[in-house]
């Protein structure tokens, strides 16, 4: 938004009735607090399975709970809240098949969607993706190599590497439908003491074939990094 939009947008509000005031501010806290769950729920703070509790949360965020509510109400949007009647809401939790399942999904998915930024990303792409690397570098280093937090969108690799694909319906399926879902395992199971780096490596070489222009080695370099993601998992399961 422009240094002038927002000045006209502030000057409408400040004309706005009580009311409409009251919906813009209750829009704000309630997008803010459900970034905030979103983080948490990914990071494991809040641990999958978990039952929300509307009145801690609205103490804990100092908030009132229609703001609250509509929160959550998007994180089931997200896929990330169960909403059941006479229980409330629950953090998502997996069955072992269905984690698998997803991990198999995105191992042909993510495939195919590096195959085609080998063909489609332009070099500038290409250049702040090796950037973005650089900087997931240094996270990893500041945390001694135990995890590996991607922030969202443009801030995670895997999210860019689907956008450059060029595919609005692989962008659909990999950056909507399951992407936060996916987030929150992806992230639960790369904390160990060895995973982080090596997960950082594969990415980069990802990132060569791509800049090689060779589809399909990206894709096989993808797909195999996928599948050692789930393979960790599998190990981390049966332990």
């Amino acid at each position: 938004m422009s240094k002038q939009a927002a000045v006209e947008n502030s000057k409408i509000l400040k004309k706005a009735p009580t009311k409409l005031k009251q919906v813009v501010t209750d829009n704000t806290l309630a997008t803010n607090v459900m970034n905030m769950l979103v983080t948490a729920i990914v990071k494991g703070d809040i641990a999958p399975g978990t039952k929300i509790s509307e009145p801690e949360l609205a103490r804990a965020y100092g908030i009132s709970r229609g703001p609250l509510r509509e929160a959550i109400r998007r994180l089931e949007g997200l896929r990330l809240v169960e909403l059941k009647p006479h229980v409330g809401a629950r953090v998502v939790q997996l069955s072992v098949k269905e984690l698998i399942e997803i991990y198999r999904v995105r191992e042909a998915l993510e495939g195919m969607a590096a195959r085609l930024a080998a063909q489609h990303m332009s070099q500038q792409e290409i250049d702040d993706l090796r950037s973005l690397l650089d900087n997931h570098e240094k996270t990893i280093c500041e945390l001694d190599g135990l995890s590996y937090f991607q922030k969202e969108g443009d801030l995670d690799f895997h999210y860019r590497i689907v956008k450059g694909s060029k595919n609005a319906k692989m962008l659909e399926l990999l950056g909507s439908d399951l992407y936060h879902l996916v987030r929150m395992y992806r992230y639960q199971f790369s904390v160990s003491s060895s995973r982080p780096k090596r997960a950082l490596k594969e990415h980069r070489q990802i990132v060569d074939a791509i800049e090689s222009r060779d589809p399909e080695l990206a894709e096989i370099l993808m797909r195999r990094h996928i599948s050692a993601a789930r393979i960790n998992i599998e190990e981390k399961l049966d332990q």
